[in-house]
């Protein structure tokens, strides 16, 4: 198979949650487990950083990847979804798995597979946790696909795990109740390894006190440890002060950021009291002895992990920026900084998935906006005519396009130069987008 092939066998050949939504959902460990005797237990030769959470688990799980490397170890790094090459989800030090690695391991195993009938994504857990073991990483962060419990990713047994936070998604597989989606997330605690849980509300955190009591678990609200005090936007730039005097810069310019941030020197701390952060080979005696590391990290995450999607600046005059931000906890942030950004005009390119929180989440955008109604390519879009009707209920007005390369030259065509451009409302329309300009690197944005 060519790898184009490859990965079409992958994704329609497979039940596949991301194409197929909630009827492409697969609960239970049983496969997974399967699967991994299959290969050996790949997972148990590296440590691992477990990371989930409604929001927030791309930009925490790809900044500790970016600290972890400055420390000088070899670091695996596992997200989802992609946004224009599947080899984007599996990276050592930022290099993403070669084409011809999945290609030949899906040929290998592929009588096995159709065997088993193991879903999409737990097939790419099983290669992702194979190759970082081939490739004899220190050490890999790894990102939940979907809750927590009973994700794929749950067999590894971390140094330490991670819950950024809780907002009501995909309640038709974790719950109806925000305590519901909780428990579920909190299944990645671990008997005895700490935990640290990055925002909470009053249904979450006695969920998380329960489960990680019953664990053993030590538990870290980052929310009780205001670890970032002052945060300060720069031009291309987020400016962190700490409580213990430290400042570095950060390039993730999302307000969303100063949440995560917090979040990620919680993380931090707790690596340093397991002895696992070094400077020049030897185990870090504080945080203030990390600064360098650290404002390595923080200043050159995208570079260093290949992180995509949150508010990325694409152009100027006019300013093009997109985010894949797709749901409410996502755009009561996003709205806020759409609204005060410093413009004359806004023109948003948008489009949603149809089993999202549509109407809540339009509530949230900003009404001064120009709209350009579109739809991702998978069939989980909500059609753009559909989604503008919807629109035009709340007052937001605007024209339809058929794909998101269509609705990004209408809104280029009406900007001036000094408007800004946002390109967003789901993954796949920041997936779709992104892939346009690489198809047409000319385009000029």
């Amino acid at each position: 198979m060519t790898y184009e092939e490859t990965i079409e066998y992958l994704f329609c050949k497979t039940t596949n949650f991301e194409q197929q939504g909630g009827s492409g959902y697969k609960p239970g460990m049983d496969t997974m487990l399967q699967l991994d005797e299959h290969f050996g237990h790949p997972h148990r030769q590296f440590a691992s950083i477990h990371v989930a959470g409604t929001n927030g688990k791309g930009s925490v799980s790809h900044t500790l990847a970016a600290v972890l490397q400055a420390c000088g170890y070899r670091v695996g790094l596992y997200t989802s979804p992609h946004l224009v090459d599947f080899q984007e989800r599996i990276r050592v030090n930022g290099e993403p798995i070669p084409h011809d690695y999945v290609v030949d391991f899906v040929e290998a195993h592929r009588e096995y597979f159709e065997t088993v009938k193991p879903t999409f994504f737990e097939i790419v857990t099983a290669l992702c946790f194979k190759y970082f073991s081939e490739q004899q990483v220190d050490v890999a962060v790894v990102e939940v696909g979907l809750g927590g419990r009973m994700d794929s990713t749950n067999i590894i047994n971390p140094l330490l795990s991670i819950i950024t936070n809780i907002s009501l998604e995909h309640t038709q597989q974790l719950g109806g109740t925000l305590a519901e989606i909780a428990w579920q997330k909190a299944g990645i605690i671990k008997p005895g390894v700490p935990c640290v849980v990055g925002e909470v509300r009053d249904e979450t955190r006695p969920v998380f006190e329960r489960v990680a009591d019953e664990l053993g678990a030590p538990l870290v609200f980052a929310e009780d440890h205001a670890m970032v005090i002052a945060a300060e936007p720069l031009p291309g730039a987020m400016n962190y002060r700490l409580a213990n005097g430290m400042e570095l810069t950060g390039e993730l310019q999302g307000i969303c950021q100063v949440k995560n941030t917090n979040t990620i020197f919680c993380a931090v701390q707790q690596l340093l009291d397991l002895g696992v952060l070094k400077v020049d080979g030897e185990p870090a005696k504080d945080m203030s002895s990390l600064q360098s590391v650290l404002s390595e990290a923080f200043q050159h995450v995208a570079s260093t992990t290949g992180l995509m999607g949150r508010w990325q600046v694409l152009g100027t005059n006019p300013t093009v920026v997109c985010d894949a931000g797709h749901n409410i906890g996502a755009w009561e942030y996003l709205g806020r900084q759409l609204e005060s950004y410093n413009c004359q005009e806004l023109h948003i390119v948008f489009g949603m998935m149809a089993d999202k929180a549509v109407e809540s989440v339009l509530r949230l955008v900003p009404q001064r906006a120009h709209f350009y109604w579109t739809k991702a390519n998978t069939h989980r879009a909500m059609n753009e005519e559909k989604l503008m009707q919807t629109a035009a209920q709340l007052g937001l007005h605007g024209q339809c396009y058929p794909t998101v390369g269509q609705a990004f030259a209408a809104a280029i065509g009406h900007a001036s130069p000094s408007d800004l451009v946002f390109v967003g409302g789901s993954c796949y329309v920041v997936a779709d987008f992104l892939k346009s300009l690489k198809e047409t690197p000319n385009h000029s944005i």
